[in-house]
């Protein structure tokens, strides 16, 4: 067993108690984070340690806070422990369960549980802790970068430049936030084949919902008819044309955050993964979408504002 592993479950009430040799561990996946499945005897769970340096922009207070209104929601996993002063917090392990993929969701039934467990989350009637502001977000990541003296992808100023005119059709009309996951990569969603739950609440807070809709099919890869079944699920009708249109406005800024994000990793060196490949392939795909013409038809209907 890794020696950090132990270290952490020794010192956590109901699992200090537990030898080593009666413990399996199996490492998961995450790209900032260290998960690990735990099988003991007392059960099923999964231990999470938090990756160097998260702490300096995620608030573990907020991140307990929200994630626990999500369990309380049924939408995520239980929680056993959380340590706010180190992020490491262990969850019930979700029985007979896999960790979505964009393959996976060639499954429209997936697709429809996914696009209801997202609107369980956002209709569940208690708010967030922390307001999730999207362009304040990239001012907070590009003080980070400034501050690391780290140096932004080639055509970067440009795209920002242009997102401009999302941001002032969107805040054109106020619209209630509801409490939102703000991250949905499609591993942060764990399907039982009866129910969709949606896991890891570090980044979450209050949010225009089409935010988590529009990130989930960039990270998915959704083609229009798994965007149709998936916001048709989530709305139980038609979306319209101005809900769909800020889901596309969102698709796009989700790239442009996570571009950042992404720098942000490669200039703290997180082993993990190619960072600065990551943060290259969001920006062009924001590029890409913006250019389109489906893309403008999009942001015309935000324009003109809900009917």
């Amino acid at each position: 067993m890794s020696s950090d592993v132990y270290q952490a479950l020794s010192s956590i009430r109901g699992f200090s108690d537990l030898s080593p040799d009666s413990i399996k561990i199996e490492r998961l996946g995450g790209l900032t984070n260290r998960n690990y499945k735990i099988d003991c005897e007392h059960g099923s769970y999964v231990l999470r340690l938090a990756g160097e340096g998260t702490n300096d922009y995620i608030d573990r207070k907020t991140e307990l806070h929200n994630a626990s209104i999500a369990s309380d929601a049924g939408v995520n996993a239980e929680i056993v422990h959380f340590d706010v002063q180190t992020g490491t917090m262990i969850c019930r392990y979700i029985e007979n369960s896999v960790t979505m993929d964009s393959a996976g969701f060639q499954d429209l039934n997936a697709l429809k549980r996914t696009g209801r467990a997202f609107r369980q989350l956002h209709d569940c009637g208690r708010d967030f802790k922390g307001q999730f502001e999207l362009f304040q977000q990239i001012d907070q990541y590009l003080t980070v970068l400034k501050d690391l003296g780290a140096d932004l992808p080639s055509g970067y100023t440009e795209v920002q430049k242009d997102a401009e005119q999302v941001r002032t059709a969107l805040s054109a009309f106020t619209l209630p936030s509801k409490p939102c996951h703000c991250d949905p990569m499609v591993e942060n969603c764990i399907d039982n084949g009866e129910k969709m739950f949606i896991i890891d609440f570090e980044y979450a807070g209050n949010n225009d919902p089409m935010w988590d809709l529009g990130d989930i099919s960039v990270e998915g890869g959704f083609n229009d008819e798994q965007d149709h079944v998936f916001m048709t699920a989530y709305f139980g009708h038609e979306p319209a044309a101005f809900d769909a249109g800020r889901m596309v406005m969102y698709k796009a800024m989700c790239d442009l955050l996570w571009t950042l994000w992404g720098v942000v990793q490669h200039a703290n060196k997180n082993p993990a993964d190619d960072f600065w490949a990551y943060a290259v392939g969001r920006l062009n795909r924001c590029r890409k979408l913006m250019a389109s013409d489906t893309f403008h038809k999009q942001l015309a209907a935000v324009k003109h504002g809900p009917q």
